[in-house]
């Protein structure tokens, strides 16, 4: 939010970077700001996968090139853990980025 606000002051528009290592819980904080703030300029998104979905529930949709949140307090992403120890982490690096069905793609 503080450098949203210090934008602000010069009229330049926020474009949070949303990759697709970043959970959905970063995704859905990126667009809580992004509805915070006037000088919202784009957002950068993924689509998630089924599991991913699965194991965050509320997960940020994406409908025509446009992000929906939910409207439950707070963020609005939940994790299910019983669904998420089924996706065991399988490396020892803290870097990981996953295609869609899961697998581990080494940078």
């Amino acid at each position: 939010m503080k450098v949203a606000r210090l934008g602000e002051w010069f009229n330049i528009r926020t474009a949070w970077h949303g990759p697709g290592d970043v959970s959905p819980v970063g995704h859905a904080a990126h667009a809580h700001i992004d509805l915070a703030v006037w000088n919202f300029g784009i957002q950068e998104a993924v689509q998630f996968s089924e599991k991913t979905q699965a194991v965050f529930s509320g997960c940020p949709t994406m409908n025509k090139g446009y992000m929906s949140v939910n409207e439950v307090p707070g963020l609005g992403v939940d994790i299910d853990e019983k669904e998420a120890a089924k996706y065991p982490i399988t490396t020892k690096s803290n870097w990981q980025v996953r295609k869609m069905d899961g697998t581990i793609i080494r940078p």
